[in-house]
């Protein structure tokens, strides 16, 4: 089905155009190679698989090497803004921590003695200096530091944010998929330049399955800041959201939706919504 699909594409420009997952034009002879359909783990059962260019980083041109199906239910679901924002929110609360430090009336300095009689002065009976009452004592209930403001997101909330945020990245075209992520050369140019011809935006995320990088990337990339390089078991919604385009290779697509399809058809979710611990492993 996918072989006769390409062979139409080759000779029909306007569909092309209509599969087409770039702005750039898909009217060149990069189309030429087919690739087998993927397996999808969970085949969907009321909704047509959504297809996506494979593409390759051999060449500055956008070369476009066949067409993948990817699973709806992790990359056209309906995107829940409140969740991204939950998401967002949460990834930039639980690692931020409060050194702000107030000493209580047993903290503060002083106050050993009574500071006048209890009677016959005529004036406000007061036991300690360090009383909150008095200038410079003791303040209650005070912040003390550090301060953690780290929460557990539920689970479900988590997986619920990362298909909305690779929902809203596909149907924004700004998904790309690769083959993989070995460039041509070491130099920084060729990746400034591969990312402005193909309308990637000021900001790009590279995604591979594993933490070990081809050398060629790893070292164009180094001094780039709005470029940056990313394992898949580290994907996150803030980091989708803070890039203006995600370029997964197919490995990392393979493993993001098996993982995300796994959790979504898993029939025992009470150990995953029970509650979080600190110190739980």
């Amino acid at each position: 089905m996918l072989a006769n699909i390409t062979a139409k594409l080759r000779n029909c420009t306007c569909t092309a155009r209509k599969y087409a997952t770039s702005a750039l034009s898909t009217t060149d002879n990069s189309t030429s190679t087919s690739i087998e359909p993927r397996t999808l783990t969970f085949p969907p059962k009321y909704q047509e698989p959504r297809q996506i260019w494979l593409e390759s980083l051999d060449s500055i041109d956008q070369s476009k090497l066949g067409l993948l199906e990817i699973h709806p239910s992790v990359f056209a679901a309906r995107p829940r803004i409140d969740v991204i924002h939950q998401n967002v929110s949460w990834q930039k609360m639980y690692r931020y921590v409060s050194y702000a430090h107030t000493k209580s009336r047993f903290e503060v300095r002083g106050g050993g003695r009574k500071p006048w009689p209890q009677k016959g002065l005529g004036r406000a009976r007061h036991g300690s200096i360090r009383s909150p009452l008095w200038r410079g004592g003791g303040v209650i209930h005070g912040p003390k530091s550090p301060t953690p403001h780290f929460y557990m997101l539920p689970f479900y909330s988590r997986l619920l944010g990362l298909t909305s945020a690779l929902s809203v990245k596909f149907a924004q075209d700004d998904l790309h998929i690769v083959d993989s992520l070995e460039l041509p050369t070491e130099e920084k140019s060729y990746v400034e330049e591969l990312v402005k011809e193909r309308l990637w935006g000021p900001s790009v995320l590279f995604v591979d399955v594993n933490d070990v990088f081809p050398r060629s990337i790893t070292i164009a990339t180094d001094e780039i800041k709005h470029i940056n390089i990313m394992p898949a078991y580290g994907l996150n919604v803030y980091s989708m959201m803070k890039h203006d385009t995600l370029v997964l290779t197919r490995a990392a697509l393979d493993h993001i939706e098996s993982k995300i399809l796994e959790h979504l058809h898993k029939n025992d979710t009470r150990a995953v919504m029970a509650k979080f611990k600190v110190d739980q492993q």
